[in-house]
């Protein structure tokens, strides 16, 4: 009964002292904030110039050119926000402090110097250590930053999950890049050195630069998030804007580099190849889908989530599925669906991490314990796996270093494919 009487009490306290963190450190309202919306496509800028005959051949369809190479992935990025005119509107789930990182920062600060609106929408779980550089350049002119689902209290940041876990447990994912309303890229990459193949670890990843007809509903999809109630101005959470001369002096330093100094080589040259005109397109239908921003707060309906639409989607494969899904953890439900495929005769293939390239230890031990039961039921499952030295590294509890599957695509039917950057196609409702 003592014990009881303890553990009541501690509760009690805990409950009183996030109750008086909450008040201390509260949620800024944003109810009265103005609606702020992209601009009109730049049909006249260098971008919109270049595309302009493809896409009036092609009514209604869109261009797209698959980047499956991390470093032209980067150098696509940095290749558009040089060439923006007007507006970038960029949104992340994770964005890192390396080299990539504050090159397309040192990207987006050059164009906002130019006249061109900058909107830059992060996670705040993804920012580990950057407050103080991102409050500097949202201070500056054209350079606007809002966060989603912030943290109250930014020093120490986790303590925001004592004070709010509920609404702190719940992260956006999207990734996308919209430069002047005319192009757009799309896909499974955060920004960081691992998702662009530079050093020893990294990523393999998928992503895609768009034009045409997805580029609008892509940019609506920003907006939507933009504008939603769990997003708020990044100078409403986070102080400390610093002198902008100091970034300046870090990223002239890093231009000197040898790595940057390789990267920059492939943006000029991409850089020519997309003004030129000399980038083919594979013209056809696009489809965007994207969770309602409403799930930031827990008020999204089942049918606005975007696995729900996938889900629609899946039920029409006629003869053949093929999954690449980093995060592979299909629970009893997903085991049965994928099952139910295979004894149904269609093909079914899935391409996931072996051991020794998992980054979440604890994810692939979700997957082995269905691994069984899909394989007994006809499903073919493939593993990337590394092999010669790397092959021996030592296993963390989280996860090892190394190259490591980050897509999340599937296709169906070979007549269909989906670029994933929601975690929906992870199959697995814990990671990132």
């Amino acid at each position: 009964m003592q014990i009881l009487k303890w553990l009541l009490l501690a509760v009690l306290v805990a409950g009183a002292a996030i109750l008086i963190l909450r008040l201390v450190f509260p949620l800024p309202d944003v109810s009265a904030r103005p609606h702020e919306a992209a601009l009109p496509p730049d049909a006249q800028g260098r971008i919109g110039r270049a595309f302009a005959d493809q896409i009036a051949a092609h009514p209604g369809q869109t261009g797209v050119v698959a980047l499956g190479n991390g470093h032209d992935a980067l150098a696509s990025r940095l290749t558009l926000a040089d060439l923006a005119e007007t507006s970038i509107d960029a949104q992340y789930y994770i964005w890192h402090d390396d080299t990539s990182g504050l090159l397309l920062l040192d990207a987006l600060h050059r164009a906002a110097q130019r006249g061109v609106r900058v909107r830059l929408l992060l996670d705040d779980n993804g920012i580990p250590g950057l407050d103080p550089l991102l409050a500097t350049l949202n201070a500056q002119e054209n350079f606007q930053i809002r966060l989603f689902n912030p943290s109250t209290v930014h020093s120490p940041k986790y303590l925001g999950y004592a004070i709010d876990f509920f609404r702190m447990n719940r992260r956006m994912h999207n990734k996308s890049m919209i430069v002047d309303g005319s192009a757009a890229i799309i896909g499974g990459r955060n920004i960081g050195d691992e998702y662009f193949q530079i050093g020893n670890a990294f990523y393999l990843d998928m992503d895609a630069v768009a034009v045409g007809h997805v580029v609008p509903e892509t940019s609506a999809v920003f907006d939507a998030y933009w504008n939603a109630a769990s997003v708020i101005e990044l100078e409403r959470v986070v102080g400390g804007a610093s002198d902008i001369a100091a970034f300046e002096a870090r990223i002239a330093a890093l231009r000197e580099t040898d790595e940057a100094r390789e990267l920059l080589g492939v943006v000029e040259s991409s850089a020519r190849a997309a003004v030129e005109g000399r980038v083919a397109h594979e013209w056809t239908h696009v489809q965007l889908v994207a969770d309602d921003p409403a799930k930031g707060q827990g008020f999204a309906t089942e049918d606005q989530l975007m696995i729900s639409r996938l889900a629609q989607i899946l039920g029409g494969i006629e003869t053949r599925l093929d999954l690449v899904s980093a995060y592979f953890v299909p629970g009893r439900r997903g085991t049965d669906v994928f099952s139910d495929l295979a004894r149904r005769g269609i093909e079914v293939n899935i391409l996931t991490n072996a051991l020794n390239t998992t980054d979440v230890l604890l994810v692939h031990a979700g997957y082995t314990k269905y691994r069984r039961d899909l394989l007994q039921a006809g499903v073919k499952l493939y593993e990337l796996k590394l092999r010669g030295a790397q092959s021996d590294r030592q296993i963390f509890p989280m996860g090892i270093s190394g190259a490591s599957l980050h897509a999340k695509t599937f296709a169906v039917d070979h007549r269909r494919v989906f670029i994933v950057c929601e975690p929906a196609c992870k199959i697995d409702p814990v990671t990132g």
